[in-house]
């Protein structure tokens, strides 16, 4: 995959094979929706709203940050959410409620993350049908549900659509899949509620999104917290396997803290060797990451927890369409 990925950023000899590949990638996608659209293939009405935050290129954006932000904006208006996930890297295939002690083998390492926020339900499955009846049917105090990743899971009608846009990859080439990153054509952006710029600039109608976070917790010992100046002049490495390691270094940097940056492909499951280097006084790694170092873990792992920041916009905004006569959460 990785070989891939370098050729999404740029124009190579290869294209001229992938191009015609992509073309096709194109009308199927293409004819895939609109099926859904003119109902010959059948979606799936939910007894409550749904909003799905998804992304049109392959790899990370910042969904499940966002997914996050979203669920807590929610629960501040009176909302009682719930999350469904694909559930990705884990190998669970079935509806299956994710706690925070669940494995992220089964279950996936950014649902076990959303799941250890304990704000809401979180539950999976390839199906994502069959998960949000599983959550809705096990929780019937939920009346939202929210949906991370999944845009192109066009059996699952949605109230609120929306993508999240890498702000300083984009979109790459500009190519659909192979020859590109993009799973759907620009055009889509056109056609969604909402478009969201995660550490980009932000055009009219777009919001823009930043993680922060300076504080870090032991992995080990959770309520042992630290911030950025306790690392100063100490010997740090830095892991990160995640859509776009070098934001998380960048982060890192950006907080006054250098780093020995070693990273990883996206979901990549971690061994104790990953994090083995003699000379450190301190391992920073994601909390998505953490997830899956928890059982092989040393002293000298710390976690950076991120937050989203965006302006309340977004969230009056999807309000607004889901309760359109002015109605409020029960």
């Amino acid at each position: 995959m990785q070989w891939l990925e370098q050729h999404w950023y740029r124009t190579t000899p290869l294209h001229l094979i992938m191009l015609p590949v992509s073309f096709l990638f194109h009308i199927v996608t293409a004819t895939r929706r609109a099926l859904y659209r003119k109902g010959i293939l059948t979606s799936v009405k939910l007894s409550a709203p749904i909003i799905v935050v998804g992304n049109i290129t392959v790899g990370g954006s910042g969904k499940t940050p966002l997914t996050l932000w979203l669920a807590q904006q929610l629960i501040d208006s009176g909302w009682h959410p719930g999350i469904i996930s694909r559930g990705y890297g884990g190998t669970n295939k079935s509806p299956l409620a994710v706690q925070a002690s669940s494995s992220h083998d089964e279950a996936g390492d950014e649902a076990v993350l959303m799941a250890q926020r304990k704000l809401c339900p979180v539950w999976i499955g390839r199906d994502r049908v069959a998960a949000a009846h599983a959550l809705l049917q096990a929780h019937p105090e939920c009346d939202i549900v929210l949906s991370d990743d999944g845009l192109q899971h066009y059996r699952l009608q949605r109230d609120f659509e929306i993508v999240v846009v890498d702000g300083l990859r984009r979109f790459g080439n500009g190519y659909l899949l192979p020859a590109g990153p993009l799973r759907e054509p620009l055009s889509r952006l056109t056609q969604v509620d909402a478009v969201v710029i995660h550490g980009g600039v932000a055009s009219k109608n777009q919001h823009s999104m930043q993680l922060y976070g300076e504080i870090f917790y032991n992995l080990l010992n959770p309520n042992v917290i630290a911030h950025a100046a306790d690392f100063a002049s100490q010997r740090l490495h830095s892991i990160a396997g995640i859509g776009h390691p070098q934001r998380f270094f960048t982060h890192l940097n950006n907080l006054g803290l250098k780093v020995q940056a070693h990273p990883f492909p996206d979901h990549h499951s971690f061994t104790a060797a990953d994090l083995d280097y003699a000379d450190a006084d301190a391992v920073l790694m994601t909390e998505k990451d953490a997830v899956k170092c928890t059982t092989f873990a040393n002293e000298k792992c710390w976690v950076l927890r991120v937050d989203a920041q965006l302006d309340s916009l977004l969230t009056q905004q999807i309000l607004k369409k889901v309760t359109p006569d002015g109605r409020q959460a029960a």
